[in-house]
């Protein structure tokens, strides 16, 4: 969960305004290019390399290669280009498909352009899974398949992107909130602009039972809010099906807050924690991330030695830089943004140095 932060699908609206001016028709273009801006553009398909094998011939022609660091299993088309990857003892898995163009032009010019899709397993991965039938059912399904994955999901609620409801009329997706405005805001240490502690189940407004039998209720002023933790449970838990905890400290599943993610055993730590507390030590190096981690911050000082700030890597944008997607109370929802802090792990931003440890689930 955050602490005091920085701030869909994406939608392209386009208005054509058509005037009438001394008896001649003329189309607006400024007005139309405003509109265009305010919302994201849709998330575009260009091309789809790599997909010369079936996802039943892949298997038949597999040529698997075991990485480290962390240990991984890799699936290339003969010697060449790398069709998946799978971290021993995560359920995060990186597919190679159609190209994708990321961006929210209503709060930064950043794109990223990516052949990663990034999907969960149905149980973490270990060396030699090629081999289980439940893996080879998996990718058959997943390989080239355009459903929406972990990127598209996180990007169904930023600002602009469009409602989704299910069968029963709930609206599951659409621009989301970070929290209520605080009514104690600047009153004291930690009282940010916007009230933290929105999950999942306050954004959908329904309540939710967790696998130990905890039952959360939403609060009607949360009402389609979620902080930054709120935020990765939604995408990963509530919509991609990874096991939620009830809070910080169980046995199992994703836990409420930054901090209790950054330290549970669930996922594998692709980059660890280190240095002394409160502050700890901004990692040497970062390029061991793939798309999909979960990325860690300390932002604060009043929030001592938790780590108080996630968000999820998407990778290199079209200007080189490493970038997340996290929810931010400065821009009052989920964003790749640069209101409050520019969203690069590179650099010497405000994120960027406030960077600690990333974790892959």
């Amino acid at each position: 969960m955050s602490a005091k932060s920085r701030r869909g699908r994406p939608f392209l609206h386009g208005v054509t305004v058509v005037a009438l001016l001394a008896g001649s028709a003329y189309l607006t273009v400024d007005l139309r290019k405003d509109e265009q801006a305010k919302a994201p553009a849709v998330q575009v398909i260009t091309n789809i390399p790599h997909l010369r094998l079936g996802s039943a011939r892949a298997i038949a022609l597999e040529n698997w290669e075991r990485l480290k660091n962390p240990d991984r299993s890799v699936l290339r088309i003969g010697d060449g280009d790398i069709l998946a990857t799978f971290t021993d003892g995560a359920r995060t898995a990186t597919l190679t498909g159609p190209s994708r163009t990321f961006d929210e032009p209503a709060n930064t010019s950043s794109r990223v352009v990516t052949e990663n899709w990034i999907r969960l397993l149905p149980e973490a991965w270990t060396k030699g899974a090629e081999k289980e039938q439940w893996f080879k059912n998996w990718f058959k399904e997943y390989y080239g398949s355009r459903q929406d994955d972990l990127l598209a999901i996180a990007f169904q609620y930023v600002e602009g992107a469009p409602v989704k409801r299910d069968a029963e009329g709930l609206p599951y997706a659409g621009n989301a909130d970070y929290g209520p405005l605080n009514p104690d805001s600047g009153k004291g240490e930690g009282e940010g602009l916007r009230l933290e502690e929105s999950d999942f189940y306050d954004y959908l407004g329904i309540p939710y039972t967790f696998g130990d039998g905890t039952t959360k209720q939403p609060e009607a002023a949360r009402y389609r809010s979620i902080d930054c933790s709120g935020f990765i449970r939604t995408v990963f838990g509530y919509r991609g099906r990874y096991p939620l905890a009830a809070a910080d400290g169980a046995d199992e599943g994703l836990p409420r807050t930054a901090n209790g993610m950054a330290r549970s055993r669930v996922g594998v730590d692709v980059i660890g924690l280190s240095g002394r507390a409160p502050n700890y030590e901004r990692p040497e190096t970062i390029g061991v991330l793939q798309p999909g981690d979960l990325v860690f911050f300390k932002l604060d000082a009043w929030t001592k030695s938790r780590l108080d700030h996630i968000g999820m890597y998407l990778g290199t944008d079209t200007d080189g830089h490493q970038i997340f997607i996290s929810s931010r109370e400065e821009v009052n929802g989920p964003t790749m943004g640069n209101e409050g802090g520019t969203s690069r792990l590179d650099g010497d931003g405000y994120y960027a140095t406030a960077f600690r440890s990333a974790k892959r689930l």
